[in-house]
This record gives C-alpha cells, sequence and structure tokens, in this order.
C-alpha cells in the first residue's frame, strides 16, 4: 500500500491543461442533483464549486419547489426541475430524457430528499450506463447503491456518519485505524474513498492519499457541498477517479486555509466558494 501527503506538485499533474483552442463543452459538462424542501442550498453550493473549478457547463437539478430560489441565485447555473418534491421512478425518467446528449460527470445526494431507494438505483445505473463518472454524498451514501459501483470511475465522499451508514461501521478515533479501514473498503468496493475530517483520507485500495487540513472554521455547513462539486468538476477533465478526488481535496483545503485567514472562525461556505478562483488559478497551463 502506498500512502502520500498531497503535495501541490501533485495536484498539479492531476489538472488537465486547457486547449487555446478549446470551444464551449470541451472543459467538462457537469450534472448536480440534489435539494429539497428544506435544503435549498446544498446544489447550489456544488454547482458554483463545479463552476469554479473551470467546466464549461453545470446543470442543476432539483426538486420544482426549489427551482425559483436556484435561479435567482446565479444566472449561471441551468436548472432543470425535478418534477416531484423528492426523488422518485417518474421524477428520475424524466430528468434522464432532459439531460444533454453529452454529459461528462455528476455529483448526487446534497440535500436530496429520495422517496424509495429504488429511484436513486434507477438514476445512478442510467448515469454509469451512459459512462458518466459520479461523485456520491449525503443522501447517495446507502449500502444498496455499492454493489453497483464497482470499478466504474465512481468517488464516495462520506463524513463520519455517512461512512458508517454506507459501509456499516464507523471509523475510530485512531488516525492509522481510519486509514486502514478507508483503504479496505475502497478496495472491497472498486471505488474511490473520501473520508472527510480534520485529515481527509483519498483512497482506491491500493495508493492513498492524505490531507491534513487544520481549518477548524471548515466544519461550518456546505463546506462538503462545495467539495463535492469541485470533486465532480475535476472528474468531468480527469477519467482519474482518485486523481479527481485528490486535487478537489486539495483545492478544497487551500479555499478554506485563504477564507479561514480571512474571515476567522466566523466563514460560510459562500465565503468559501469566492476563494475558489484563487485556489485554482497557480494550477492554471493552456497548451
Amino acid at each position: 500500500m502506498v500512502r502520500k501527503l498531497i503535495t501541490a506538485t501533485q495536484v498539479k499533474k492531476f489538472i488537465p491543461a486547457r486547449k487555446a483552442k478549446s470551444r464551449k463543452g470541451d472543459n467538462g459538462t457537469v450534472l448536480v442533483i440534489g435539494g429539497s424542501y428544506i435544503y435549498h442550498g446544498a446544489p447550489i453550493l456544488s454547482s458554483i464549486a463545479a463552476l469554479r473549478c473551470g467546466v464549461d457547463l453545470v446543470y442543476t437539478s432539483v426538486p420544482k419547489v426549489n427551482v425559483t430560489p436556484t435561479r435567482a441565485i446565479s444566472p449561471n447555473l441551468i436548472v432543470i426541475p425535478l418534477v416531484d418534491q423528492k426523488l422518485t421512478r417518474g421524477a428520475v425518467n424524466k430528468l434522464l430524457g432532459a439531460l444533454p446528449h453529452k454529459l461528462d460527470s455528476a455529483t448526487i445526494g446534497m440535500g436530496l430528499a429520495v422517496q424509495e431507494r429504488g429511484s436513486l438505483l434507477l438514476l445512478i445505473k442510467s448515469l454509469l450506463d451512459r459512462d458518466v463518472r459520479l461523485s456520491l454524498d449525503a443522501s447517495a451514501l446507502v449500502p444498496e447503491v455499492l454493489p453497483l459501483l464497482s470499478d466504474k470511475n465512481v468517488v464516495v465522499t462520506p463524513h463520519a456518519g455517512e461512512f458508517k451508514r454506507l459501509f456499516g461501521i464507523a471509523p475510530p478515533d485512531s488516525k492509522k485505524e481510519r486509514i486502514n479501514l478507508v483503504e479496505k473498503n475502497a478496495k472491497d468496493n472498486g471505488i474511490v474513498v473520501l473520508l472527510k475530517g480534520a485529515t481527509d483520507i483519498i483512497s482506491d485500495g491500493t495508493t492513498t492519499y492524505l490531507n491534513e487540513k487544520k481549518t477548524p472554521g471548515m466544519t461550518v455547513g456546505g463546506t462538503g457541498d462545495v467539495l463535492s462539486g469541485l470533486v465532480a468538476g475535476m472528474l468531468s477533465k480527469n477519467r482519474n477517479a482518485l486523481e479527481s478526488a485528490v486535487a478537489a481535496t486539495f483545492i478544497n483545503g487551500l479555499a478554506g486555509k485563504a477564507t479561514q485567514k480571512k474571515f476567522g472562525l466566523h466563514m460560510t461556505s459562500m465565503d468559501l466558494l469566492d476563494e475558489l478562483a484563487n485556489a485554482m488559478k497557480p494550477f492554471d497551463r493552456i497548451v
């Protein structure tokens, strides 16, 4: 097993250069699916994070009750309504028919209300069948999804509680034991696991990266939604799920440090979004 601390030098290799003559759509098309009557903000944060990641197009699919506030927050978002208040089979089928032909990656689950798990499984399987790379978070992290994901360019991004729900075991306090547990579940399930915490642990079961953030201000709600959007954004440009997850985690951490430096322990996730471009600029390359 190879274990490494994430460095800027590594991340530079994981973020592809942009072609000088590229056109709209060449630099990533991302779908964000999330939200509910209570949690309207989560998919907005993910969507703007994906845009700040440098992707060309982001489609944001939210329950119809959330459509107006989502559109109002930013003219940059292309909003596709879910026809029901929660994720149902009918809503999934309608959404699949409305999606653009070219879709590189998607992130699913942030604040999402799921009517029944069969609808979530239908959505995930249908997107994987279209060769869409996936970042799964929050409501999408249920054990029933695991058989669909093996060796399919998928990143799961649980915090400790979601990790327990997904894999059936709570991450221990010991960092060494946490790392071992992440590595085992990544390998057993053929996925990339990104366990969020004071030290983020990212592994595909063969190689493991650690990101020591030291930013307690990032406990504020929504920073994980920002990370989900970044993971999807990176996946839209780089088919390697581990590299995409590592790059997203590092950028999220850099932006978090800059935000905490500015606001102390009083930051919000909208503040974090504002720092993403500055965090990513040093990694920009044009060929």
